[in-house]
């Protein structure tokens, strides 16, 4: 059974999901919502509680000022709050993309409220070699969503990240008819989320040096993708080899259920 709750934090109210019974783990995505991760919150709920949310601005999770920016550590201070609101002293927390820069930001600024942190291909672009010509790119995407629209940022997204290959100039398209929800929730994502997320800079030496364990997770096949190299940056700054997850960048979504026995796993070290 999943119950649905409603947590007001700072400037919106948060809407969450639990599921399941046993230790907790927290399930996170930014911009995906707590939808994206249903899949493989019913096959860790067997044995876990398993809790999901939408990030601030995104699905459920209303603003007060739509307008406001949304940055790692702002959704990071709501995860804290979302601990708070479940009783919860600590949790083991996966994040994925975009959520696995906010858990990064969640271990340094509220370190004992984390077991283990399962950061799944954040996309830190600063780590990289070629970081000033990734910062250039994002400018590049954000500025033509606000020229040309979200279809068009969406296909310099999806160039840059590594998942489509333009053919004569035109990006692969989407292979789905995006809904209404996921069209806003991904214009506020290019307009407020996408450069606060991919600025952020870990700080390593609190990562190594706090109580949580954290483990760097990549896709098996995420091989041509921006966030292959970003994964193994960080690994290598936390001296600690990346762990292998089934599939690329979204392999939850596509097989949930091989993915909840490499996070089982991963998380009983």
């Amino acid at each position: 059974m999943t119950t649905s709750h409603t947590l007001d934090v700072p400037g919106a109210r948060l809407r969450y999901d639990v599921r399941g019974s046993g230790p907790l783990l927290l399930l996170m995505g930014s911009p995906m919502a707590a939808a994206d991760f249903e899949a493989l919150a019913e096959a860790l709920a067997g044995d876990h509680t398993v809790v999901t949310h939408d990030p601030r601005g995104i699905s459920r999770s209303v603003l007060d000022d739509p307008e406001q920016e949304s940055t790692p550590e702002l959704r990071a201070d709501d995860v804290a709050a979302l601990l708070d609101a479940l009783g919860a002293d600590s949790a083991d927390v996966f994040g994925s993309s975009g959520g696995a820069v906010t858990g990064l930001a969640l271990v340094e600024r509220h370190p004992s409220r984390v077991r283990t942190l399962v950061a799944h291909e954040p996309p830190v672009l600063e780590l990289l070699p070629d970081a000033a010509e990734q910062r250039a790119a994002v400018e590049d995407m954000i500025e033509t969503f606000h020229r040309d629209g979200l279809a068009a940022a969406f296909g310099k997204f999806m160039a840059n990240a590594g998942f489509a290959e333009e053919n004569d100039g035109a990006p692969v398209a989407p292979p789905f008819e995006p809904s209404e929800q996921q069209l806003a929730d991904s214009a506020r994502f290019f307009a407020h989320e996408l450069r606060g997320t991919t600025r952020y800079v870990p700080d390593v030496a609190a990562l190594r040096s706090g109580p949580a364990r954290v483990v760097v997770g990549i896709g098996v096949e995420s091989g041509n993708l921006v966030t292959y190299r970003t994964s193994v940056a960080l690994a290598e700054l936390l001296g600690t080899p990346p762990v292998e997850f089934p599939g690329d960048h979204g392999g939850f979504t596509g097989e949930p259920q091989a993915f909840a026995e490499a996070l089982r796993k991963t998380l009983a070290g």
